[in-house]
């Protein structure tokens, strides 16, 4: 029988004791073979967000510059060997964040998704974009939606002029009083992904290790499945299957680490056990983990919270000082450096997992080149607190976006943007938010 006749179902899992490892795509499950109108692969929405703005001078290219080139703003200069996959948009707005001048940074992260303007002592917002995308794919994942976030804090409660702190620590809505809570936990979201239990084993005394792996538990039908395919379907496995194995590995040293070594090292250690006390390891290896859920098809549709409202700190990069203390900075020079710090330092977590997606193989392509990332913030400057002027980035190619471009002034609102991501992705609507068309430029 040949790898060609022998075919398998894109649902293939490796299966053992509590464990389903889902599969990426191979030759083998048939779309090789497919003819080409039934060839593609999904569309994966991804969806990252940052509080507080920008520090807009070193944001924004010059508005001659609508071609990206290698003289990027000193915020964007991680993103200069990836230029080309991306689209840079200036001029977008939430109108229905404004409000009525209160409660900024509960609109700012209710609105983004939404375009609906939240609602001071009660909790009521409107079905966000990922939901919508994610109730028109999600029945053929196993997984219709992925939430992550990277910072804990107060979920209910009154956190802004009489807002609720559901409004700053959600950016995903179900419905309109039903925010989606956010995973902040590694291995939780391993363990969502590929349903193993927990993974302890023993050791030779018989004491519990947190060294044991999950490929530990489907070997057998790993290696079974490798003999039956063709060699660059093994490849692919090989190579699929390492990386399962460093983010496992990843994990198992976070949960075993030493923190007083953290301590040392002079960071904050007001972190849940389980999480890396650096925000760059954080927040790379939770996109490591979607880079793996959609690689997988676990799912096609994810949000990402750098942070809450009010936001963080980042002693690692010499900003001790919190992310929202320093967005007001009243043209101080001393905290604009500090905002650019922290800015730069997200565009380059952002940088990392665009060269992830482009790495990755999914059918004809990249990951990328099947994927729109919309990255950005609800609130325009933090010092302020406007809504007007949205920093936006979108990343990929997914409905044949071309990249390498910046859009000076959008012509429609951050509704329409998310009006035209829906058509990229083949699920058109009529409208959402306050959005009437989709953004032209992006559409």
């Amino acid at each position: 029988m040949t790898a060609k006749s022998w075919l398998i179902s894109r649902r293939t899992a490796l299966k053992g004791l509590g464990t389903a490892l889902s599969l990426p795509l191979l030759e083998t499950m048939g779309w090789a073979e497919a003819p080409a109108a039934a060839r593609s692969t999904p569309t994966r929405l991804g969806f990252i967000y940052v509080p507080h703005g920008v520090d807009n001078d070193r944001f924004w290219p010059k508005p001659e510059q609508t071609t990206l080139d290698a003289t990027m703003p000193s915020i964007l200069g991680p993103l200069a060997p990836w230029r080309e996959d991306i689209v840079v948009i200036k001029g977008l707005h939430h109108q229905n964040a404004e409000g009525d001048n209160r409660g900024h940074h509960a609109r700012e992260t209710a609105t983004w998704l939404t375009g609906f303007g939240s609602r001071p002592e009660t909790v009521y917002n409107a079905v966000s974009i990922d939901q919508v995308y994610a109730r028109r794919v999600g029945a053929g994942t196993k997984l219709p939606s992925l939430e992550l976030g990277l910072q804990s804090g107060r979920a209910a409660g009154n956190c802004d002029q009489g807002f609720s702190c559901a409004y700053h620590a959600h950016i995903s809505w179900r419905s309109p009083t039903q925010p989606n809570p956010r995973e902040l936990n590694p291995r939780a979201v391993f363990d969502r992904l590929f349903s193993s239990t927990s993974l302890t084993g023993t050791n030779a005394y018989g004491e519990q290790s947190l060294n044991a792996s999950i490929l530990d538990l489907v070997r057998g039908n790993a290696q079974d499945l490798s003999k039956r395919v063709s060699a660059d379907d093994r490849r692919k496995l090989d190579e699929y299957l390492d990386s399962v194995r460093s983010v496992e590995s990843r994990i198992q040293g976070i949960e075993t680490q030493d923190r007083s070594r953290v301590a040392a090292d002079g960071l904050d250690l007001d972190v849940p056990k389980g999480v890396p006390a650096r925000f760059d390891d954080y927040c790379q290896l939770m996109m490591d983990l979607l880079v793996l859920a959609w690689r997988t098809d676990s799912t096609r549709v994810a949000t990402l919270m750098f942070s809450q409202a009010f936001g963080r700190s980042y002693p690692e990069i010499g900003v001790p000082e919190n992310h929202h203390e320093m967005s007001h900075h009243q043209w101080n020079p001393d905290k604009l450096a500090k905002v650019c710090q922290i800015n730069t330092y997200h565009v380059t977590q952002l940088a990392y997992f665009i060269e992830r997606l482009t790495s990755t193989r999914d059918g004809a392509g990249s990951l990328l080149d099947h994927s729109l990332i919309v990255y950005g913030s609800g609130m325009g400057d933090g010092d302020r607190h406007d809504h007007q002027n949205l920093p936006t980035i979108v990343a990929g190619h997914a409905g044949g976006l071309k990249g390498g471009r910046f859009i000076p002034q959008a012509e429609g609102n951050f509704s329409d943007l998310l009006l035209a991501i829906m058509s990229r992705a083949g699920t058109p609507l009529e409208s959402f938010g306050d959005g009437k068309r989709p953004l032209p430029g992006i559409a």
